[in-house]
């Protein structure tokens, strides 16, 4: 690290890139990281505890197994009275009880939920699928890749995405 001179008495650090060092970026402060997983399927739910277990921030991951339950976890209705709000959703398509594109409909049009970030993540490859996620203001669609170590790969780059580059709300 160098030191810049500026005014008298005052100095800019900055890093010569010819130093070579590795940092570790954290962000969000040193809160965790709250996230809302609405996911049928135990394997899927079970890998993408896995893959944010090796996240760089701390990850509390919930679980809503239909859509019914993502959307009373959301309102903090019933059993959810105490849940925490999540900073990102990741959001499964096809559930039970209410379907994904529904859910995500009602997250956006409530004025409490709409700027919580909400990743579609679906086996879906259908550009119907695309097109209706999007238009109902998903933050991004993904595609749930069919190889287990490739789904682990794309979940750990949804959480460094999300949790080291972007900025939520707080």
């Amino acid at each position: 690290m160098g030191v810049l001179p500026t005014r008298p008495g005052r100095h800019i650090p900055f890093h010569d890139s010819q130093e070579r060092r590795t940092h570790t970026v954290t962000s969000q402060a040193t809160r965790s990281i709250e996230v809302l997983l609405v996911e049928d399927n135990a394997g899927d739910v079970r890998l993408t505890k896995e893959a944010m277990r090796e996240s760089k921030v701390i990850v509390n991951l919930s679980v809503a197994s239909d859509g019914e339950e993502a959307l009373a976890f959301l309102r903090k209705e019933g059993v959810h009275q105490c849940a925490p709000r999540p900073d990102l959703i990741l959001l499964d398509l096809n559930l039970p009880k209410k379907d994904g594109r529904e859910v995500l409909a009602e997250i956006k049009v409530d004025t409490d939920l709409r700027r919580i970030p909400v990743v579609v993540l679906t086996t879906s490859r259908a550009e119907e699928d695309i097109l209706r996620t999007y238009n109902l203001h998903a933050n991004c669609f993904i595609t749930k890749p069919v190889d287990l170590d490739q789904f682990i790969t794309v979940v750990a780059a949804i959480s460094e995405f999300w949790f080291s580059v972007v900025r939520l709300p707080t």
